[in-house]
């Protein structure tokens, strides 16, 4: 028999018993009768909840509401089920639509945003270096040298009607050969004189063995156009050194204040080779916009503009006297100059019965009457300046050279090329006897011996430093994250000077 609850007269889920009255009741609802009235609503007499006896029933299945008992009425509820899922379908994609229509939206804006901000920081650097430009001309530095603002200087252009070049090959006075002729009589008997002897001071070996990573600067060029192309080092004052990059600029930095001297613009192209002047405050640039550069870092202004060569200039190598720079470009020439008047003294192509290479790389002797010259056929041709003829040939590499040194000794010549060797060249014998086998895939762009002829630094993959007549490696340096372009050592080898593509200068000594 069912139980009914006396209030509600269905089946209890929790049924309970009046002991006033006997009947059963669902619990919820007499509990809520008592609260409300206190009586037993069938008895009227008084109850408390505390009374109620509950009552121990089987599990209550429900009967199945009358809508749902037969199958077309299962249908209909099915259908209406059906019904409601399609629509909450239909509402989630509109909403989805709505979502990236707006998404869409925002990352066109966000575009547009971009675009304008690019075009805006065009603009500004545009602007900067437009009045870079408008700065007063002045003349080249003289020799004494005045302290920097608190910034830094900016070139400005030269005069380029002055500038302008005679195209006929022209022949040296012999006011001109006799300067040369003096000046490496002096220098080869200032080298007799000194003979074997170790400079004082010089950094031994098991220095150069111990030397770590001191300095790193990356914001001396722009990292728009990141890449540093060239370094060399004051050998009057090695504290400074001078830079030249992807950014169309030569900057001039001391490594002991840590502070930016002057960054010279002018050129139109990269910036692949600089010279510090070694008793003048002067740089030499060169680039493939075809011109050579000669700038004051005092006034830090471009004095002379060079027109020596009608295509990329490769190469520039400067004097002992301090007068006159040698340059090569891949127009085949060699050209020597004076950097005072930037007038260009004699012009050379080599006369062959067929087209002559271009050249890619040049350097003085130290003596300064001789030089070489590296070609894109593998070749280091060595010259005789007074006579303007080719008077020794090396052959043995393979690919354009990349890169000539000779050593203080004047005895070596170092060269690179496309080919993972560095070979050394013996000038009285005119042959190899020497080659540094890298690892496959080494890339040589610079090769530099330090002031006394000791030690020969190695810049490209990464920076190596070999000790010169045993040809011992010393010491490797992979601190750079790309290759190293160019390296220079410091006053008696005291430190490196590294430059690479990743924009950075680097500094290796001893941390003690």
């Amino acid at each position: 028999m069912a139980l009914c609850c006396g209030i509600s007269n269905e089946v209890p889920e929790t049924p309970v018993i009046s002991p006033v009255s006997g009947h059963i009741f669902e619990k919820r609802l007499i509990e809520k009768y008592i609260q409300d009235n206190g009586t037993d609503p069938i008895a009227n007499e008084k109850l408390s909840v505390d009374q109620l006896i509950p009552v121990k029933s089987s599990a209550l299945v429900k009967p199945r509401p009358p809508s749902a008992t037969s199958i077309p009425a299962i249908l209909k509820s099915l259908q209406d089920e059906w019904d409601a899922v399609m629509l909450h379908c239909f509402t989630l994609r509109q909403q989805l639509q709505t979502a990236r229509q707006e998404l869409s939206h925002a990352l066109y804006q966000h575009d547009a945003a971009c675009r304008v901000i690019a075009r805006l920081i065009k603009e500004v650097t545009a602007a900067r270096e437009a009045l870079a430009t408008l700065k007063p001309q002045a003349g080249m530095a003289a020799p004494g040298y005045n302290a920097p603002a608190s910034n830094p200087a900016v070139a400005a252009e030269a005069n380029p009607e002055a500038a302008i070049q005679p195209t006929e090959e022209a022949v040296m006075s012999e006011e001109v050969i006799k300067k040369l002729q003096d000046k490496a009589t002096l220098l080869t008997a200032e080298r007799k004189k000194r003979g074997k002897t170790v400079p004082e001071g010089l950094a031994s070996s098991e220095d150069i063995r111990g030397y770590r990573q001191l300095a790193s600067h990356t914001g001396l060029h722009s990292a728009s156009v990141p890449g540093i192309l060239s370094v060399d080092v004051c050998l009057r004052d090695t504290s400074k050194i001078v830079t030249g990059g992807n950014d169309k600029n030569a900057v001039v930095f001391n490594k002991d204040t840590e502070q930016v001297m002057a960054i010279l613009k002018g050129h139109t192209k990269k910036v692949t080779s600089v010279i510090y002047h070694p008793e003048e405050e002067l740089v030499i640039s060169a680039s493939p916009d075809n011109t050579i550069r000669v700038w004051g870092i005092t006034t830090a202004s471009c004095g002379q503009i060079i027109r020596a060569h009608d295509a990329p200039v490769t190469g520039i190598s400067l004097h002992a006297t301090g007068d006159y720079l040698l340059s090569c470009s891949t127009d085949m020439h060699w050209a020597f100059s004076d950097i005072r008047t930037g007038r260009v003294l004699t012009k050379v192509v080599e006369k062959t019965g067929q087209m002559a290479p271009a050249l890619t790389c040049a350097q003085f002797h130290p003596d300064g009457l001789i030089f070489g010259t590296g070609t894109d056929d593998s070749i280091i041709k060595i010259w005789d300046l007074k006579e303007r003829t080719n008077v020794a040939n090396f052959q043995g590499h393979q690919g354009p050279i990349t890169s000539i040194s000779f050593s203080e000794n004047g005895y070596y010549l170092a060269t690179s090329a496309e080919d993972s060797v560095v070979k050394l060249w013996d000038l009285r014998k005119l042959k190899n006897f020497k080659t540094l086998q890298l690892h496959d895939g080494y890339e040589v762009k610079g090769l530099c011996f330090d002031q006394s002829g000791t030690y020969l630094a190695v810049a490209g993959s990464d920076v190596r430093v070999y000790l010169c007549k045993q040809w011992s490696e010393l010491s490797v340096f992979d601190d750079h994250t790309a290759a190293a372009t160019g390296v220079c050592f410091g006053q008696n080898s005291s430190f490196l000077a590294s430059v690479s593509m990743d924009r950075s200068v680097k500094f290796f000594g001893s941390t003690d």
